[in-house]
């Protein structure tokens, strides 16, 4: 049985997974306007769902035909219970099949953009245009309708909504959740806030009261707890988060892994002792990680090994504070992670069967006999939700703009076999990046911008002579969430200067190339 939320949000949606890999979207679009939403497994029991007195269900997307023997279900009596249920995509078909129509392979696939022509005004429909710019992506269409449904939106190839208002339940085709859809939010804000009724009282400014009250339920009144703190933004809110509820109990362990960027080791400890008044312990073990990572080149096996290194480096931190805390009586039980939903996702099918992408290093990368029980406050939100916490919690905007930077660090930005010869390498090289970056004024308007390593020599010329060094990639994208991401289209003068500094500057690299793949087919990070 899942865990079921702790919140005092007198309005909840709930949001069934089917498996598709942007479920956690829809929840994050409802929140958009102050609703509070929860997704759970398709699996989830009935009673399990009406336990949290949900104004609405929505039964997402997913990859499966829902004809197929395999195919993930959900308790048909879902559709019985007399809720307000949205379907999208495949929930669309799911209804479909379940009450009794047809769903069979569509003789064209719909994938991409597409129009969408509203046949009938439905309520789900209500002041949105006639025409619709929509973002379809499914193989199977419904043949034939349930009895007492009617078509409400076609595209030229395929039924695009339906609905049965008598049954209380609406379905679409296409995706609201995606920044695709134009007027998505406002099909989803009809759904929760006028189908269901739901209350808008769920703000940042309640997260943080709810989330403080689970923690010191979590931890009690005599409980410590670490965190690991990696100066970024996800940490840095979740390490906040966790000192308002139980102040000097928590103690922030920083750890030079070998692969921060250039004077990162530095530059973390005094943003967070003086911008955040934080309790941290500082603790160099890079010659440790380096050594976990000779010989390794698989990206998987980097990850696994800096998860497993950084448990134990928290292990040992952990003994040592319990220690010098005797007189407590109390042991060191909890590690904090600022974990979000994007790492939540693509590492394992957590709320229901969608496809693992890589382990992120503090998911996949956790080693089953951890001693540490787990605090991660963030874990259902997205970067931008993150952002905004930090805001109420009137933290910095320094560290609340920063770019996403990697648990595992350069690690997964030097391809190949990590050695201090290539990390120094690429700290120079990504510090050149990000400086000229900043300099042009666009390190707030792109997602993320970084250097790359390959593990590729070509041959130069410098000063007459020949030179056969390492190729350097740059990479920047554009995302509102980092599920997806564009490539930023960086101004030339920009990129010529960026690779000029880096050729010149930085000895061991004589090449310098742009990244120009989006998300998907590619990932942000490389590896």
């Amino acid at each position: 049985m899942p865990t079921l939320p702790d919140t005092n949000a007198t309005s909840t949606i709930v949001i069934l997974d089917f498996g598709s890999q942007y479920t956690q979207l829809i929840a994050r679009r409802i929140r958009e306007f102050n609703v509070f939403s929860v997704v759970l497994p398709c699996t989830t029991p009935l009673d399990t769902i009406l336990a949290l007195q949900p104004k609405g269900i929505v039964l997402s997307g997913g990859p499966s035909s829902v004809y197929d023997a395999d195919a993930p279900k959900a308790d048909p009596a879902i559709l019985q219970a007399g809720l307000p249920i949205l379907g999208i995509c495949y929930g669309l078909q799911f209804i479909t099949h379940h009450l009794g129509g047809k769903v069979v392979p569509a003789a064209a696939r719909e994938y991409g953009h597409a129009e969408v022509e509203v046949t009938d005004p439905a309520l789900i429909f209500h002041g949105l245009p006639k025409r619709l710019e929509v973002w379809m992506s499914h193989g199977d269409h419904a043949e034939t309708l349930a009895p007492g449904f009617r078509v409400t939106a076609r595209t030229a190839n395929a039924v695009a909504g339906i609905a049965d208002e008598s049954r209380r339940m609406w379905a679409v085709q296409f995706h609201p959740e995606v920044v695709h859809t134009k007027h998505g939010m406002a099909l989803l804000k009809n759904f929760a806030v006028t189908i269901c009724g739901a209350t808008q009282d769920w703000t940042p400014a309640h997260f943080i009261t709810s989330t403080i009250a689970k923690i010191r339920a979590q931890v009690g009144e005599t409980g410590h707890a670490i965190c690991g703190l990696s100066g970024g933004v996800d940490s840095s809110v979740a390490a906040v988060l966790v000192a308002r509820a139980i102040g000097d109990r928590l103690t922030c362990i920083f750890v030079n892994n070998g692969v921060l960027r250039k004077d990162e080791f530095e530059k973390v400890q005094k943003t967070m002792r003086e911008g955040l008044g934080l309790n941290v312990v500082a603790v160099d073990s890079s010659a440790r990680f380096l050594a976990k990572l000779a010989g390794v080149t698989d990206p998987e096996q980097k990850r696994k090994a800096i998860g497993n290194e950084f448990i134990a480096v928290f292990d040992d931190e952990a003994k040592k504070i319990f220690e010098a805390e005797q007189s407590s009586g109390e042991e060191v039980a909890w590690l904090v992670q600022g974990t979000l939903y994007p790492d939540v996702i693509e590492s394992a099918s957590v709320h229901g069967p969608s496809h693992v992408i890589k382990s992120h290093h503090n998911v996949g990368g956790l080693p089953a006999d951890m001693k540490l029980k787990l605090i991660e406050p963030l874990r259902d939100l997205f970067k931008d939700e993150v952002r905004r916490i930090g805001r109420d919690l009137r933290m910095p905007e320094e560290i609340l703009e920063r770019q996403p930077f990697p648990g595992p660090g350069l690690a997964v930005r030097i391809l190949g076999e990590v050695t201090p010869d290539r990390v120094a390498i690429l700290q120079e090289a990504d510090a050149i990046c990000v400086e000229e970056i900043k300099r042009a004024g666009l390190y707030s308007k792109v997602w993320q911008s970084f250097a790359v390593l390959l593990p590729i020599k070509t041959v130069g010329v410098m000063g007459d002579q020949r030179t056969y060094a390492y190729t350097c990639a740059i990479r920047a994208v554009e995302s509102e969430d980092g599920m997806t991401a564009d490539w930023a289209a960086l101004p030339y003068d920009v990129l010529r200067t960026i690779s000029s500094r880096i050729v010149s500057e930085v000895r061991g690299i004589n090449r310098v190339v742009y990244d120009i793949t989006s998300k998907p087919p590619g990932t942000i990070e490389w590896e």
